[in-house]
C-alpha cells in the first residue's frame, strides 16, 4: 500500500512539474503571438481550441448527462461566466500584453490569489485575516515597483492603462472563480460550458470590430498552443496531479516554480532584458501571496 502510495505521490510531481512547465511558457506564447494577431483574434481562435480539448475531455469522462443537467439547471449563470471567461478575461489580458513588456504583465497577473481571498470577504462571507491585509500590502508594493519601473516614490507610470488592464484582468479572474464556487459541479463540465457560452460574445466582437481577417500561419500556431496549454491541457495536468497526491500543499507550492521559470523563457524567446524592477516586484508578489496562503508562516514554524 505504501509502495502503491508513493508511485502516485511521484507520478503526482510529474504531472504537477509538466502543468508548471505549461504554464511557464504561455507568457512567451502570448506576446510572441501578438506579434502576428490582434488580441482579440487570440483569444478567439485559443477560446476555439480550448472548447474542443474540454469536449473530448467531457466525451472521455462520459459526463454528458450531467453537461446537459447544468445546463438546465443555470444556464444563465453559464452566460455569466462564459462573458468574464474567455471572453473578458483574456481579452482584457492579452490587450496588457499587447502594451506592456511580457515581464510586466506576468508577475501583476500573480496577484489575483490575494485579490480572491480579500473578495471572498464580501461574497462568501468569509472571515478577514490579519495575514490577508498583510498579503495585499506587500503584494501591491511589489505592483508599484513593476508599474514604475522601480521608482515607487515618484509614481510615474510608463504605461498607466496597461498596468490598469493587467491588474483588472485579475479582477475578472476572481469574479470567474468565485461564480464558480457558487455552482459547484465538475471543473471540466463547467469550463467547457463557460467556453461555449463565451464563444458568442467573442463573435458579437468580432463582428464589432469588423468582422474576421486571416492570420498568418504562425499567428494560427501561436494560438493553437495558447488554446491547447494555456486554456486545456494545463489545467488537466495540473487537475490530474492533486487527485493522485495525499498533500495538497506540497504540490500547490510548485507552482513558484513557473513565474522564475517564465521570466527566463521570455529572456530567451521573446528577447526581453529583465529588468531589476521586474524581479525585485516579483520577489514582493510572491511573498505576499506566500503570507496569504500561510507557506511562509509553516516553513518558519518547520524550521
Amino acid at each position: 500500500m505504501t509502495d502503491a502510495r508513493s508511485v502516485d505521490n511521484r507520478r503526482a510531481y510529474l504531472l504537477a512539474l509538466a502543468a508548471v512547465l505549461c504554464w511557464s511558457t504561455v507568457a512567451s506564447a502570448f506576446k510572441l503571438s501578438l506579434q502576428y494577431l490582434s488580441p482579440l483574434q487570440l483569444v478567439s481562435i485559443a477560446a476555439l481550441v480550448s472548447t474542443l480539448v474540454m469536449a473530448i475531455v467531457v466525451t472521455r469522462q462520459g459526463r454528458w448527462v450531467e453537461f446537459r443537467t447544468a445546463w438546465r439547471r443555470g444556464w444563465y449563470r453559464y452566460l455569466a461566466l462564459g462573458f468574464c471567461n474567455p471572453f473578458l478575461y483574456y481579452l482584457v489580458l492579452f490587450n496588457a500584453y499587447d502594451r506592456l513588456p511580457a515581464q510586466e504583465v506576468l508577475p501583476l497577473n500573480y496577484t489575483w490569489g490575494v485579490l480572491l481571498a480579500l473578495l471572498s470577504v464580501p461574497v462568501l462571507k468569509q472571515q478577514l485575516r490579519l495575514q490577508d491585509l498583510v498579503a495585499a500590502l506587500v503584494c501591491y508594493c511589489g505592483v508599484l515597483v513593476i508599474a514604475t519601473g522601480g521608482n515607487p516614490l515618484h509614481l510615474q507610470f510608463a504605461d498607466p492603462l496597461g498596468v490598469a488592464l493587467a491588474l483588472f484582468s485579475t479582477l475578472v479572474w476572481c469574479c470567474f472563480w468565485l461564480l464558480n464556487t457558487r455552482i459547484g459541479g465538475s471543473a471540466p463540465v463547467n469550463l467547457l460550458l463557460s467556453f461555449l457560452c463565451g464563444l458568442p460574445w467573442l463573435a458579437a466582437a468580432l463582428m464589432v470590430q469588423g468582422g474576421w481577417q486571416w492570420p498568418p500561419l504562425a499567428g494560427w500556431l501561436g494560438a493553437i498552443y495558447v488554446g491547447l496549454f494555456e486554456m486545456g491541457i494545463a489545467f488537466l495536468l495540473w487537475q490530474a496531479a492533486l487527485m493522485a497526491c495525499d498533500n495538497t500543499a506540497r504540490i500547490s507550492n510548485l507552482i513558484y516554480l513557473s513565474p522564475p521559470l517564465s521570466l527566463v523563457l521570455i529572456a530567451i524567446l521573446v528577447g526581453e532584458k529583465i529588468q531589476m524592477a521586474t524581479i525585485v516586484g516579483l520577489v514582493l508578489i510572491m511573498l505576499g501571496v506566500s503570507i496569504q496562503q500561510g507557506i511562509l508562516r509553516r516553513w518558519i514554524y518547520r524550521r
